[in-house]
């Protein structure tokens, strides 16, 4: 049992994990009380496991929590590597396999982050034999159509172009070194229409917020496998996870500034394919918190009338 602390090194609570072939990392934080009940956290799109670190050590109040690298993210190796893309299918299917191998008999609880929602619907959606073992969706940010988006039509045909070309053979090698080494990341992301907002807010909370949140973003741009980022956004900006039902309950948490989803026609959708839906409104400037957000930060994301259903749910 790690002793919880509020100083607790997210370094101590991380292994290796070899999965299919591809060489990644695990994150396990126990509960804070001795407790049977699983919580495996799904973390989204351009991420890694010390990036959800402060969530982490909210969820575990309520359970033991796992969250397992995606390949191609995190540092881990990517699908490529086996001779696979990086579909949404292949992500379900490793999800999948990762919930078969590590809790085989136990019952869980999923959190699925933004992308990560994404992929474990449709992963419930292909293996309806593990949603028979899964008690409760938990949707932080998350999404299940393009039409969720907020994007004009014309900004949605130029980001599918922009990734459809990005992700011909041989591209990723010129743009990776043109586009996103450090100088051109320091000086222009910040200044993009969808990253703006992220700097805006950490700018808000003084100079060196928002060199951490530069810098953290930074290390994540380079730790992420660039081929298999921008084929993942092919995939979501096309995604369409309404085609089949899911027999489990969904709670959704919603950002009431998320510049990114339409809230309202996010729960169309997910009210379409989960038997039950609720919502949990955060009061957000942002689509989600900071990706340097600290234990009592990422409390933003989980809202008082939440945290009290959690503790119900898992009495």
């Amino acid at each position: 049992m790690v002793k919880q602390k509020e100083e607790l090194d997210p370094a101590s609570c991380i292994v290796p994990l070899n999965m299919n072939g591809l060489q990644g990392r695990m994150m396990r934080l126990p509960a804070q009380k001795p407790s049977n009940k699983e919580l495996l956290v799904v973390y989204g799109h351009h991420a890694k496991l010390e990036r959800w670190w402060g969530l982490m050590q909210n969820f575990n109040q309520f359970g033991n929590v796992t969250m397992p690298d995606l390949p191609g993210f995190g540092g881990m190796d990517s699908f490529y590597k086996i001779g696979k893309k990086p579909t949404i299918d292949n992500l379900a299917d490793y999800l999948a396999s990762f919930i078969k191998l590590r809790y085989k008999r136990r019952r869980i609880t999923i959190v699925g982050i933004s992308f990560g929602f994404v992929v474990a619907t449709r992963m419930l959606q292909r293996y309806p034999e593990l949603a028979k073992k899964v008690d409760l969706v938990i949707s932080c940010v998350g999404f299940a159509h393009y039409d969720d988006f907020t994007f004009t039509k014309l900004r949605m045909l130029l980001y599918r172009a922009a990734v459809r070309a990005i992700c011909l053979p041989g591209v990723t090698k010129i743009f990776g070194p043109l586009c996103l080494n450090p100088f051109v990341l320091r000086y222009a992301y910040t200044r993009t229409h969808n990253a703006r907002h992220k700097f805006e807010a950490a700018a808000a909370d003084g100079l060196d917020m928002f060199n951490a949140v530069l810098d953290a973003e930074i290390d994540l741009w380079r730790i992420n496998d660039l081929k298999t980022h921008m084929f993942t956004t092919r995939e979501f900006l096309h995604v369409d996870n309404c085609k089949h039902q899911v027999d489990v309950a969904v709670w959704h948490v919603s950002s009431k500034g998320d510049y990114y989803f339409n809230n309202q026609v996010v729960e169309q959708h997910l009210r379409v394919i989960f038997k039950d839906y609720r919502n949990f409104e955060l009061d957000l400037r942002t689509h989600a918190p900071s990706v340097v957000a600290t234990k009592k930060e990422a409390t933003s994301f989980l809202p008082s009338r939440l945290r009290r259903k959690l503790s119900e749910h898992f009495r």
